[in-house]
């Protein structure tokens, strides 16, 4: 079993940045695959990027390219979202989520465990 803990979010201006972080607990975190999604207020969650079990290949959504960087430190069992030039669209809850199978999916229904989501508003 997994468990997963998300903190980080908050209260941000447009053009600001944001480090989110997932702590994990359960041996299994270092062999994951690790993925931050995230769900607007009557959206559905969307997928906003992962990373392979360690650290060499990340996957981002359109959206957040070249602003999110997803990253991991496995000794710690946690995984990062650094969140930079946020726009007032990137408000959601944001959330972690683990897969046991190591390559990168962006589907929620292919990820196994998930946190509670920690709450990212940016404002313009």
């Amino acid at each position: 079993q997994v468990q997963l803990v998300e903190s980080g979010g908050g209260l941000v201006q447009a053009g600001g940045s944001l480090r989110l972080s997932c702590a994990a607990s359960g041996r299994i975190f270092s062999s994951s695959v690790m993925g931050w999604f995230r769900q607007a207020p009557g959206k559905e969650r969307e997928f906003v990027g992962a990373i392979n079990w360690s650290g060499s290949k990340t996957n981002y959504a359109d959206s957040v390219k070249d602003r999110f960087t997803i990253s991991r430190d496995n000794a710690k069992s946690t995984v990062y979202l650094q969140m930079s030039s946020l726009k007032p669209e990137d408000t959601a809850n944001y959330y972690c989520a683990a897969r046991r199978l190591a390559d990168i999916a962006t589907m929620e229904r292919n990820y196994d465990y998930w946190g509670q989501g920690t709450q990212v508003t940016v404002s313009s």
